[in-house]
């Protein structure tokens, strides 16, 4: 059963907050709160491009290049028609 926080769960986390912090204490928990969840969420995005340069550098490898062979090509007939 999977049960969710309502709008009354977080009026509750707020009040008991708030009693626990104290007022003065409780916008710089906030603060921090986002800071770290800023840093988490950059952290995150490094390591997912890292992911992707990783597995893009392994396909150039694992995909062999094409080698174009010269084909000689015969000369434009320059001749005017008779």
């Amino acid at each position: 059963m999977l049960s969710s926080i309502g709008p009354t769960g977080f009026i509750l986390l707020a009040v008991i907050a708030l009693l626990l912090f104290g007022p003065n204490k409780l916008p710089e928990l906030g603060r921090a709160v986002g800071r770290t969840f800023r840093e988490f969420k950059e952290g995150a995005r490094d390591i997912i491009s890292d992911d992707d340069a990783s597995s893009r550098k392994e396909q150039e490898k694992a995909t062999p290049v094409a080698v174009e062979t010269a084909t000689p090509e015969k000369p434009a007939d320059k001749r005017l028609p008779e």
